[in-house]
């Protein structure tokens, strides 16, 4: 079966391909600024029958108790996208605006081929646990641990790595047996939909157990945090948004995980290669434009080093230029939209206006007059409090920061309503462990490690969120707990 733009303008909804009551909307590409197509425009009709299908296939059907089934299915599943795998791969770059390196990576391979892991867990979780006996009130009993899915997921996803979090969230939902209502960013609906119309023609999921709704409305994304058929609520997106979906739900007292936003520091010690360090925290920042939550946009270098540490980074950022996402050896592609693109722009005249240095970038590049391009950029003479040092931005812009030692580094990093991810350069592994240890975040790397993994936690502290994603953990949050008791 090929996969064709034309084929991603439908929903799935109880198994079916069906269109849009609302209609279409555009679909555009990021690079050109072209329409490239059109998505279904559903309404809260379909999303009251993707809710509908989906309570029903987990409250009539054996999904949630026939582990073996779910995980030959997500085997399934994983096996049909990789065979699409040139299609998804140029339909993603088309869409997402991403470099074409990255969709061997986490924007496609990487969480596709996860899905194995979500399926062994299926098989290999302990479901029931012996507590053996007691006696509670003198009386003896035998007592056991059952885990239990959840029930009706609905999970809302963003446009930045929207396989990673589609598959971030369905992988472990659907292993755990609950059934899945997904509604995808309205800037990357293909990435989703394409995703439905596999599982609905080549894969043996029942009816209801994943449903896919595409629509430019985001009072659906509402809709399913206070629907009370809906048990859970997955979100991935900005902190003010996550805030009111946790609103939203406390409605109906339904579970939430919330992986919300990060202003991530990257801490180099003064025992560290700063030439090294500044050339990675340039890398990071601008990999997909920086559009990337756990991406590390403050660079916090020793105060008598800043000069070097500002050099070293400004030169590496005028390696990395933004280019046509669609070549081999492009990093920083296009931002998703005008709407961002105008945002970051507003971050850098903001920065100016506090006083901030633009070292190296601030502008569009003035070989791409199409697509939504924004130069890395690197920005100085500012301190922690500024609001570019304080605020998400979501683009390929770097503060840089000067501490004074170790302690004050680790001052400054916590100094953010964020914890989600950060970074540490140096030599003293005593020091670099004080500094983990230090560090109020969810992951951290040492020297240019990285801990992206499908069995690895991924979440944050404060502000970026509540619960944790991928890992044993992620999959955890989709399962109840119930204690069963008998005499014995």
């Amino acid at each position: 079966m090929p996969l064709r733009p034309e084929t991603a303008s439908d929903l799935v909804i109880d198994g079916k391909l069906t269109p849009g009551s609302g209609g279409v909307f555009d679909v555009v590409n990021p690079a050109t600024e072209e329409v490239i197509g059109q998505a279904a425009e559903a309404t809260a009709a379909d999303m009251d029958a993707a809710i509908a299908a989906a309570r029903t296939a987990f409250d009539t059907t054996e999904w949630s108790r026939d582990h073996a089934f779910r995980a030959r299915c997500l085997r399934q599943l994983r096996d049909a996208l990789l065979a699409h795998a040139d299609e998804f791969r140029e339909l993603t770059i088309a869409e997402v605006g991403c470099p074409s390196f990255l969709t061997h990576g986490p924007q496609f391979e990487g969480p596709v081929t996860d899905l194995g892991y979500f399926a062994d867990l299926a098989e290999s979780y302990e479901w029931s646990r012996d507590l053996g006996e007691a006696r509670p009130m003198g009386i003896k009993n035998h007592r056991e641990l059952r885990s239990e899915a959840v029930g009706v997921v609905g999970a809302i996803t963003p446009w930045n790595f929207p396989h990673q979090i589609n598959f971030a969230k369905i992988g472990p939902a659907l292993a755990a047996g609950c059934t899945v209502v997904l509604k995808p960013a309205p800037d990357t609906p293909w990435c989703a939909a394409l995703v439905g119309k596999v599982v609905a023609e080549e894969t043996d999921l029942p009816p209801g157990v994943l449903n896919i709704v595409t629509s430019t409305d985001h009072r659906l994304g509402e809709q399913l945090s206070t629907d009370p058929r809906v048990d859970l609520v997955s979100f991935t997106g900005s902190t003010a948004t996550g805030k009111k979906v946790m609103a939203a739900a406390s409605e109906s007292l339904k579970k939430v995980f919330l992986e919300l936003g990060g202003k991530s520091a990257f801490i180099v010690l003064d025992d560290a290669d700063v030439g090294s360090a500044c050339a990675m925290a340039a890398f990071n920042v601008v990999t997909h434009a920086g559009q990337g939550c756990a991406i590390t946009t403050r660079l916090v270098v020793p105060r008598p080093r800043l000069d070097e540490a500002i050099t070293a980074t400004r030169d590496a950022l005028a390696g990395l230029p933004p280019g046509d996402p669609t070549s081999s050896g492009t990093i920083c592609g296009p931002l998703i939209s005008e709407r961002q693109r105008q945002r970051v722009e507003s971050y850098i005249e903001l920065a100016k206006q506090e006083g901030g240095t633009i070292e190296i970038g601030g502008g569009r590049p003035a070989d791409k007059p199409n697509g939504f391009f924004v130069e890395p950029t690197l920005i100085s003479g500012l301190d922690n409090s500024a609001r570019v040092a304080q605020e998400e931005i979501f683009g390929p812009v770097l503060v840089i920061i000067a501490h004074d030692g170790d302690d004050d580094a680790i001052r400054i990093a916590n100094d953010s309503p964020y914890g989600l991810s950060g970074m540490v350069y140096g030599t003293d592994e005593d020091r670099i462990n004080k500094v983990v240890n230090g560090v109020r975040t969810g992951t951290m790397g040492v020297n240019g490690g990285i801990w992206y993994s499908a069995d690895v936690p991924f979440g944050g502290y404060k502000q970026s969120g509540i619960g944790r994603e991928m890992g044993v953990a992620g999959f955890e949050e989709y399962l109840e707990t119930k204690a069963v008791a008998r005499p014995a």
